[in-house]
């Protein structure tokens, strides 16, 4: 997430309640998670394992539970509760709870074209864009932050933008992490209806031109799908994985986050995806492997009875 202008970091950090660590004349610029910053960006680490990943990163600005020298070209926010800082932060720059205008179903921040066509019962959130000849059937919810191309069709039922399942476990308990990134969607794609598209939690969830989704899919936080991609019904795509140009996944495909399915997959129904995939080739069963290895795997069991037998 980018700020709208920047920040000082000492405001910030008296903000806060953080006790700054090196120089205290920076600007923020943004707030982003550890693998989405970049320079002039906040993050912040609360586990040791995770110290020099934080420290390593593009992030200017860190705020961290632990008192030590910071690196060159780094300011350190001492806290003692990292992440409840950092998703204070998020409360307060975006609006968490507020992505809807009331009395209104479409905000007036929303950017409509004239040719787009808006059913019955649809609800348009703060700050979307929606472009020429789009068509939006009843009851779809568009949360803020939405971006949608031209010659889009979107189902009934279907709700784009929604929060992120993601939350951090403190102390026995699991916490929010707010989510304050977006959706874009390109032109000449296709949604069918009751999908659930959630934005990225400081970055993109992205579907790529020409890509068509089947009714009831779901596709996570952050997640990248290319162009001209085929999903069937009850596929479900984990948080942060990139689908690269066209990928076929048909029905109850099942991704599981921070992987990538490579150019021109083609996964059967109810494929299980644990790890990354190679493009080009086609694959079954869960877990998902090479289509001609499954194949030989499940001739080689209808035998097992006889060999048994033997």
């Amino acid at each position: 997430m980018k700020l709208k202008e920047p920040v000082s970091i000492r405001a910030i950090a008296q903000l806060i309640g953080a006790e700054l660590i090196g120089p205290d004349n920076g600007m923020l610029l943004g707030i982003n998670e550890i693998h989405k910053v970049e320079p002039g960006d906040l993050t912040f680490v609360d586990v040791a394992k995770y110290y020099e990943k934080a420290l390593t990163s593009q992030a200017s600005f860190i705020i961290i539970n632990q008192r030590m020298v910071p690196p060159e070209g780094k300011v350190l926010l001492l806290h003692e509760k990292p992440f409840e800082a950092y998703n204070g932060l998020i409360a307060r720059y975006y609006r968490v709870h507020h992505s809807f205008e009331p009395d209104r179903a479409v905000a007036s921040s929303a950017q409509v074209h004239p040719s787009a066509v808006l059913h019955q019962g649809v609800v348009v959130g703060c700050d979307v864009t929606i472009g020429a000849h789009t068509v939006v059937f009843p009851n779809v919810v568009i949360y803020d932050n939405v971006h949608i191309g031209s010659h889009v069709i979107i189902h009934a039922g279907t709700v784009i933008g929604g929060q992120a399942f993601y939350y951090s476990r403190q102390q026995g308990y699991y916490k929010k992490w707010h989510s304050c990134g977006s959706v874009i969607i390109e032109n000449h794609v296709e949604i069918g209806s009751s999908c659930t598209i959630d934005k990225g939690v400081s970055g993109i969830t992205r579907i790529g031109e020409g890509t068509k989704l089947d009714n009831q899919v779901h596709v996570g936080h952050g997640v990248v799908i290319g162009k001209h991609c085929l999903f069937a019904a009850q596929c479900a795509i984990g948080g942060k994985t990139t689908i690269e140009d066209g990928v076929v996944a048909w029905g109850q495909v099942g991704i599981v986050k921070n992987v990538t399915i490579g150019k021109g997959a083609v996964l059967g129904a109810q494929c299980g995806v644990s790890k990354s995939l190679e493009g080009g080739k086609a694959y079954y069963g869960s877990p998902a492997r090479e289509l001609r290895v499954a194949q030989r795997e499940l001739a080689a069991l209808r035998k097992l009875p006889s060999w048994v037998h033997e």
